[in-house]
């Protein structure tokens, strides 16, 4: 699936093509679809097939094609605080995408059958996390990879709110797929060549819709054996108080003004940090401590 949208010189007018085509409809999806470079996950030899609109596979290692993510992050009716299970996350571009928009109070979970893929997701995204630009990690919600079967989660250990799976469903593991859905949660996922949108209305109503053709690779099915040992349960730990502070405080430093910031009621030594790390990168910055109170830092900028 996929060559619906002509191909870009670099991820901006791919983008903006996918823009013009209408699979990217809100300003949103439009913005972290531009900060997360499709040619960093890209799997393939050559970096001008990156902003083609086509699906890609090298190896274990596989990225669906740009306008699928386009419906799909559109569909999810994305917001902060949401949890995300990606079934065959692959090379962790989606989860990239999710991450930006459910914040760091998300959840952000992904299954894929190969060690190595996982290994490969993850460099992708510790390199996304060091070099994009304009990203405030304090917005992203890192992934979580584990190796595994897609079909083997306990559905009874946790249910989420958004669920993609990036392999065709046979109809015999639809209401498996769904059982891992909260009520209000949506599940796409493509059956019968077709990307579905499953919205859990009550615990009994479901309400859907037909997205897109497409024809992707369908699920692979458990080992017989030792299937008992195969089941998979995403652990989460929840944050602790100091990086809820630490979430707070970074994701309110931009933005701000010195003044606003100086009108909180927060200790000297406090205010003193903020106004340090607001300054321009370019600026050499130098920290010195005066005075008897060793907890009082005092900052001094050079230009």
């Amino acid at each position: 699936m996929g060559g619906a949208v002509s191909a870009g010189q670099d991820n901006d007018e791919l983008v903006t093509n996918l823009c013009e085509a209408n699979y990217i409809k809100s300003r949103e999806v439009e913005r972290v679809f531009r900060l997360v470079d499709r040619g960093d996950f890209f799997p393939g030899d050559y970096p001008e097939d990156a902003y083609k609109d086509l699906a890609w596979k090298q190896g274990n290692v596989h990225i669906s094609a740009p306008c699928i993510y386009c419906e799909v992050m559109e569909a999810f009716e994305l917001q902060e605080g949401l949890s995300f299970l990606n079934l065959g996350s692959g090379t962790g571009y989606l989860s990239t995408l999710v991450g930006l928009m459910i914040g760091p109070y998300g959840l952000n979970h992904g299954v894929e059958l190969y060690k190595d893929v996982i290994e490969y997701s993850y460099s992708k995204v510790v390199n996304f996390l060091k070099h994009a630009k304009g990203l405030n990690p304090a917005s992203f919600a890192m992934p979580n990879f584990v190796v595994g079967n897609c079909l083997m989660i306990n559905p009874s250990y946790r249910k989420y709110d958004r669920v993609y799976c990036g392999a065709g469903c046979p109809l015999e593991h639809e209401a498996y797929l769904k059982s891992l859905i909260k009520v209000g949660g949506i599940l796409i996922v493509p059956i019968r060549d077709t990307l579905m949108k499953y919205k859990r209305i009550s615990a009994t109503d479901w309400e859907e819709s037909n997205l897109l053709p497409v024809q992707f690779a369908p699920l692979i099915e458990p080992e017989k054996t030792d299937i008992a040992d195969s089941i998979i349960e995403i652990t989460a730990e929840p944050y602790s108080l100091q990086e809820i502070c630490r979430f707070s405080i970074l994701q309110n430093i931009r933005g701000n003004t010195s003044k606003s910031i100086r009108q909180l009621p927060l200790p000297t030594s406090l205010l003193g940090y903020l106004d340090f790390y607001r300054e321009p990168q370019e600026k050499k910055r130098r920290v010195e401590r005066k005075g008897k109170d060793p907890f009082v830092m005092h900052i001094v900028v050079k230009s």
